[in-house]
């Protein structure tokens, strides 16, 4: 897809938009650079994050975000969707799959929502079961492959402005050395830069997204971090999570055998580590964090507003996993909530507006 076909697209949406419903007036989405990435705050959308049954990205949710007062809409998408797990046919992809994707960058334009691309599962990793055929961090075949999706990704968005784009290229790098990281980001950011030398770029941190990554500080590509901890607080009884059906309920401030967690805690241990790394002129975004439906409510809250207070201080937006399902604040399957019909939705109201003021 050419930046003429794009373009053509975009105005085309929004002149259909225009013909049927009036929007509520927005910002302009401000201008971005690796050293001091915007504020952006919104939600992850998962229509494809699970292969086994891939949608298409819905408009109404990038009308809610705008209409709400939210800029930013991470896709965390398996190449599964568009490929296949067999090395013989990596490179191969499924047009109708990308175009769903071309589609959501376009409504991103319409609704004033930046789009931020990211590969929860690329060719040789994903953080999630089922393993890949091939391991990225050691086989130079699984390299070549990632490089290769996103190259096609940059070829296909060249020319679409950074306000408006970005590429976030691994979900949640595990507890690999540094070096290892390193290099297959640098090959990744060399497959982008050949085709689009200054697309807007973002590394997740190591360690699952919680730690910053300093060797690649030079490279002019910024970092995400994560809004999970503790554990006990975010993932408590999350089926995926062993031995959380065990973890008593939750309070916060959070009590451990050895520390009192609260929000100094969290400033210490989650916000300066990374105030470190900006101080080299890289920026920060917290891409993924909430609270799983389990978790009280009322706890749930009370640990939201202290991250975001830290956030807002630290000038880093936030992207919450997710708008709609058992993070987010649209059918989160809450037994504590006393939901407001919404347009066809159910809505935590009391987080929507929580998440409004930071």
């Amino acid at each position: 897809m050419n930046r003429r076909t794009f373009l053509a697209t975009s105005l085309a949406t929004t002149a259909a938009l225009g013909a049927g419903c009036t929007r509520p007036a927005s910002r302009a989405l401000p201008e971005p650079n690796a050293a001091r990435l915007p504020r952006w705050r919104g939600f992850n959308l998962l229509a494809k994050f699970n292969a086994g049954k891939p949608t298409a990205f819905r408009e109404k949710d990038f009308e809610l975000m705008q209409e709400w007062g939210f800029n930013f809409a991470r896709l965390p998408m398996s190449y599964h969707c568009w490929s296949k797990p067999d090395p013989a046919v990596w490179t191969q992809m499924d047009e109708a799959q990308l175009r769903d994707v071309d589609q959501a960058v376009a409504w991103g334009k319409s609704h004033n929502v930046h789009v931020n691309l990211n590969m929860h599962r690329v060719p040789g990793y994903c953080v999630n079961p089922p393993a890949e055929p091939l391991d990225l961090w050691h086989d130079d075949r699984a390299l070549q492959a990632a490089c290769a999706h996103w190259r096609h990704f940059a070829t296909r968005y060249q020319g679409i402005p950074n306000q408006q784009l970005s590429f976030d290229l691994i979900n949640e790098p595990p507890a690999i050395a540094e070096a290892d990281y390193a290099r297959v980001i640098r090959a990744l950011v060399a497959a982008i830069r050949a085709v689009d030398p200054n697309r807007l770029i973002i590394a997740d941190g190591l360690r699952w997204g919680t730690t910053p990554v300093h060797s690649l500080a030079d490279l002019n590509v910024a970092q995400s971090t994560r809004g999970y901890n503790p554990m006990p607080i975010s993932h408590f009884r999350a089926s995926w999570v062993k031995g959380s059906d065990t973890w008593a309920i939750p309070e916060w401030p959070l009590k451990s055998a050895n520390a009192l967690i609260d929000k100094d805690y969290l400033r210490k241990n989650f916000i300066q580590p990374w105030q470190a790394l900006q101080d080299k002129r890289v920026g920060v975004h917290v891409g993924e964090w909430g609270a799983f439906n389990k978790t009280p409510h009322d706890v749930a809250l009370r640990w939201m507003e202290d991250n975001l207070q830290l956030w807002q201080e630290a000038g880093w937006g936030w992207s919450l996993w997710n708008l709609d399902g058992a993070f987010g604040i649209l059918n989160s399957g809450r037994t504590d909530v006393a939901y407001e019909e919404f347009r066809g939705e159910k809505l935590d109201r009391k987080m929507l507006e929580l998440l409004r003021k930071y």
